[in-house]
């Protein structure tokens, strides 16, 4: 499958570039077979993160939910494969692959369809836990690793925190109740909680290494660690949409972490 312009594969790059550029750079910094991996599960995330918020018909959103339920159920049985910019390359990156962890990924996505907020923190994190921690074992597992599934979990939980913390305010914008407590103390707790479990865990630099090119995946994860120190300290930032890094301490992450 070709990375030229006009390719499945361009394609896929090209949608992760405009939804997920923090992905894209990881997977951009992947060796070339781990990025023929990467991008088009990256772009299948950006796809279906897209769908609930795409149309104000709830019913709509489920649709396009749906639709990609069933193109993943094609995959997993391993027969006919609808035609598609994304799910042509998917298909071939999840050949052999279990796909149930990434149909929770699209259930998961339920949840966007509600504006009230996650009941508690644990639902909050069973919703991470969908969504970035299946892609994430997803993507190892397409790689050929044999993972230690709750230090991925972990790190993955952490990242997908930080990320949702920084959509905080674009959420609120949209009609969306996002944290079950939006409290500046409640946010430094939530926080503070992923990073004590990440350091009970292997660092991100030693799972990358132990999984060798199958590392590539876990890339993604480096500015989650960073990220939630700034909300421990400065939980405001969340709501005043200033939750970020420097370019030079992204990139510092990206190639150190």
């Amino acid at each position: 499958m070709s990375w030229e312009e006009g390719g499945d594969l361009y394609a896929c790059a090209q949608i992760v570039e405009r939804g997920d550029p923090e992905r894209f750079v990881a997977a951009m910094a992947a060796p070339l077979p781990a990025r023929a991996v990467l991008m088009p599960l990256y772009a299948f995330n950006v796809e279906v993160s897209r769908a609930p918020w795409v149309t104000q018909e709830p019913m709509i959103a489920q649709m396009r939910l749906q639709w990609w339920r069933d193109a993943l159920e094609e995959i997993g049985a391993g027969g006919f494969i609808r035609r598609h910019e994304v799910v042509t390359p998917l298909a071939q990156a999840l050949a052999g692959v279990d796909v149930s962890g990434l149909q929770k990924a699209v259930e998961a996505r339920e949840a966007d369809l509600e504006r009230a907020p996650f009941g508690n923190e644990a639902a909050l994190m069973g919703y991470l836990d969908a969504t970035a921690g299946h892609l994430a074992l997803a993507a190892l597992s397409a790689l050929g690793a044999r993972v230690d599934e709750a230090a991925v979990l972990a790190h993955a939980r952490a990242a997908a925190l930080a990320r949702y913390l920084q959509a905080v305010p674009e959420l609120e914008v949209r009609g969306k109740l996002p944290l079950p407590d939006g409290r500046a103390e409640a946010i430094a707790s939530l926080a503070h909680a992923r990073l004590e479990e990440i350091r009970k865990v292997p660092s991100l630099r030693a799972l990358r290494r132990g999984h060798g090119v199958a590392g590539a995946a876990l890339r993604e994860f480096a500015q989650g660690k960073p990220l939630l120190a700034l909300a421990a300290r400065d939980p405001a930032a969340v709501g005043e949409g200033r939750l970020t890094l420097s370019e030079f301490s992204r990139r510092w992450h990206l190639l150190t972490s």
